[in-house]
């Protein structure tokens, strides 16, 4: 059952090289057999790693849902010295393989801390850093950002943007909130508060705090009354009004992880651990929003990929 699983993608185009190659490769993806839109997500991930590694990948699906057996036997037969983890499925079942094999994770937002100590792990989470970059260029004006998260989720990323609000001379106003009703009543207190010119709103990948048909509406109404900035870390969140997000650069993360997979395995190498917010990213920007806010993107400089309204 195990070999079946070990073939060619069609998510982005053959990974794996001819047999005999394979044999020999010291690198292995481990990824989940899901549908859309996930599928092309992973596709464009393994598309980046197999570009990195020239096409010396073994590729291993695993079934949703489904207990993968051992597959420490397998990958040692295969010559497998590192694997790259992807997504939930990805991850638990690179969770059981020996210590002898050196493993990177990826395409996930977040994993608790004692699963990401063994290993690094690569969010799917954009770089506060980044992220207020982009806002300063697209709105100097802002002296400081207010976010509601729910530290189970987040605490490990509000710490970076902490540091990174400092970095960029901002102001970094963090809220807790723990079930969506004490988000809402968050919401609903700082929306009135909040000064159009001196403050943003920043939405991260929170499912308890930014909750799509309660309290993004509700963020989305209000901010474009008071004309507000609202900036996410979800880029569909930017098709429904949001004035910008970042969002993975799939392919540039699946090189990314072969880089991290391969400098894992040189002689005295220390790896690094834990969790980190992710740095591949491309811009998504909502051009009706910034005419609302009376922003010009265009005088920002900035590169934006993906823009609404679509044209």
């Amino acid at each position: 059952m195990l070999l079946a699983w070990v073939c060619s993608l069609v998510l982005a185009g053959p990974l794996l090289a001819a047999e005999e190659e394979v044999g020999r490769a010291s690198l292995a993806v481990v990824y989940p057999d899901i549908g859309e839109p996930y599928r092309s997500v992973f596709g464009a991930i393994i598309e980046g790693v197999e570009d990195r590694a020239q096409g010396k990948v073994t590729g291993i699906a695993i079934p949703m849902g489904g207990n993968p057996p051992a597959l420490s036997g397998e990958l040692r037969k295969r010559e497998v010295k590192a694997v790259i983890a992807l997504g939930r499925s990805g991850l638990k079942a690179a969770a059981s393989l020996d210590k002898q094999f050196s493993v990177v994770a990826g395409g996930v937002l977040s994993v608790p801390e004692s699963e990401a100590q063994g290993m690094l792990v690569q969010s799917l989470a954009p770089e506060p850093a980044l992220l207020f970059a982009k806002l300063k260029a697209f709105a100097p004006f802002v002296k400081r950002v207010v976010v509601v998260h729910d530290p189970r989720q987040n605490d490990w990323l509000i710490h970076l943007a902490r540091e990174a609000a400092k970095a960029h001379s901002l102001e970094l106003l963090a809220l807790e909130a723990d079930d969506l009703k004490s988000a809402v009543r968050r919401y609903q207190e700082l929306l009135g508060t909040l000064h159009p010119k001196r403050d943003a709103l920043w939405l991260p990948q929170d499912s308890t705090t930014v909750e799509d048909s309660t309290v993004l509406p509700l963020v989305l109404r209000e901010s474009w009354r008071q004309n507000l900035v609202v900036f996410s870390s979800n880029a569909m969140h930017v098709r429904r009004g949001v004035l910008f997000s970042l969002y993975p650069d799939n392919i540039e993360l699946g090189r990314f992880l072969v880089g991290a997979a391969l400098a894992s395995l040189q002689p005295g190498a220390q790896a690094p651990r834990g969790i980190q917010a992710l740095k591949q990213l491309l811009t998504a920007a909502n051009t009706r929003t910034a005419e609302h806010l009376g922003l010009d993107l265009g005088a920002s400089k900035q590169r934006i990929h993906l823009v609404f309204p679509e044209q």
